[in-house]
């Protein structure tokens, strides 16, 4: 096979050297098709970019419609019910601001402490000139008509480069300061999560309260298992969505690739309108609510989501890796901690550079990286994924681990350290935590 290979191209190669072949010709052909690649490769990202900022997919069915949570935001005053949510509220559950969305007489407005904070109706201006990040609001004649949300209100923050929750936007970066579930929770009509989880109002806000910030469950409404047999949430972190270029299992515990996950997520989580097909989600006993609530075969009557899925996959595999701040880590002991991650913690035979998980089938039982399986058998492949670890730097904040188990790197190090008897000094724990801090 290899010298057929060989052949084949020596072949071509020769007939490109025959008297008559046009070598300019042939390269002028060939830099025209690389140029038709690039055109389209741009025209994907960034169609991929504004869906990933600004397309709600067909969410505000669901929370406008059903949940009615442009109510709450909005108050008494301007047509909604109960006080509304404040700016100040709503930075407080970790919603962000895009600077660039702002015009320079409001940024300059609030630089000199001229709008008020706590008055619901600068939030509702805020979403008119689509300035929250992930959050989208529909009006009718200047009335505050409904909102969805999209990718970016759970996998982006901001820089608070012009004050703490309002800055530039950082794409694919999980927002761990936000509070899904209280968001949630500004709900008017909470019946859908009754109904599905056969539980009360009460019931199900005590379980969106149990979250905190940063934390997640997609499978709650699958399974019902909204607690841990220890007691805790059954949430974990919300993911990053970059770093994810050559990654086959694009989840915490492995349920497909980006493509798959961003279909899922459309259709089931953010309640968007789509086509989505699972056959694993018929079990009724693994996946009981989404057995119920026929998950595993979505179909609406207009699609928002299939036609998306590839510029959005492509926009996120094309997300630069963040790199850490130089002043986040010890650079010679990174060095000394790079040769220990491939050498004596061997950390390389599963996290693989450059893309720092495995190539191909990149996950393990709860046994093999000496965990728990709660969450693994909460998935159809009852495995944990190696998580890929370029960008570490970026998802710090509430743990490691996809429920933050680990408080920091060092603890992590040691868990591994004790797991795979690996017999590391205090030192080369120290630098090797320091290596992982530069990815």
């Amino acid at each position: 096979m290899k010298r057929t290979v060989v052949a084949t191209v020596a072949f071509g190669l020769s007939l490109l050297a025959l008297p008559g072949c046009d070598n300019a010709s042939a390269s002028s052909g060939n830099s025209g098709k690389r140029s038709a690649v690039v055109q389209n490769a741009t025209a994907l990202i960034l169609e991929g970019q504004n869906v990933f900022r600004n397309d709600t997919l067909g969410s505000e069915a669901f929370w406008g419609e059903t949940l009615r949570v442009h109510e709450t935001l909005a108050g008494d005053a301007l047509g909604g019910i109960g006080p509304g949510i404040s700016p100040a509220t709503a930075l407080a559950v970790g919603l962000k601001v895009d600077v660039d969305a702002l015009p320079g007489s409001l940024r300059a407005d609030l630089r000199q402490g001229r709008v008020d904070l706590d008055d619901p109706a600068n939030t509702v201006a805020l979403l008119e000139l689509d300035s929250v990040v992930g959050v989208r609001g529909f009006f009718d004649n200047g009335i505050l008509d409904s909102v969805g949300i999209t990718c970016a209100l759970c996998h982006s923050t901001v820089d608070d480069s012009f004050a703490p929750g309002i800055g530039k936007r950082l794409d694919g970066w999980p927002n761990r300061d936000l509070d899904v579930g209280t968001v949630i929770s500004l709900a008017q009509d909470l019946s859908p999560f009754t109904t599905l989880l056969g539980a009360t109002e009460q019931t199900v806000r005590d379980v969106l309260a149990s979250w905190g910030p940063g934390r997640f469950d997609a499978h709650l409404l699958l399974d019902g298992q909204a607690f841990r047999p220890d007691g805790k949430s059954s949430s974990v972190l919300i993911p990053a969505a970059l770093g994810l270029g050559g990654v086959n299992l694009a989840t915490y515990t492995g349920w497909g690739s980006v493509p798959h996950w961003n279909a899922f997520v459309g259709n089931l989580e953010m309640g968007g309108q789509g086509r989505f097909f699972d056959p694993r989600l018929d079990d009724p006993v693994k996946f009981p609510v989404a057995a119920f609530a026929g998950s595993a075969d979505v179909t609406h009557a207009v699609d928002r989501t299939t036609a998306v899925l590839e510029p959005l996959q492509l926009y996120q595999l094309a997300l630069p890796i963040p790199t850490p701040p130089a002043d986040s880590f010890d650079a010679v002991a990174a060095e000394r901690g790079k040769e220990l991650f491939s050498d004596k913690a061997d950390c390389a035979r599963c996290h693989v550079p450059p893309i720092f998980t495995e190539p191909g089938w990149n996950a393990h039982t709860a046994a093999e990286i000496g965990i728990d399986d709660f969450q693994a058998l909460r998935s159809p492949i009852e495995r944990y994924r190696t998580t890929p670890l370029r960008g570490l730097f970026t998802r710090s904040q509430g743990g490691y681990y996809h429920d933050g188990r680990f408080a920091d790197l060092p603890a992590v190090v040691e868990h591994y350290d004790v797991t795979f008897a690996l017999s590391l000094t205090t030192d080369e724990q120290s630098d090797l935590v320091e290596y992982l801090k530069s990815l």
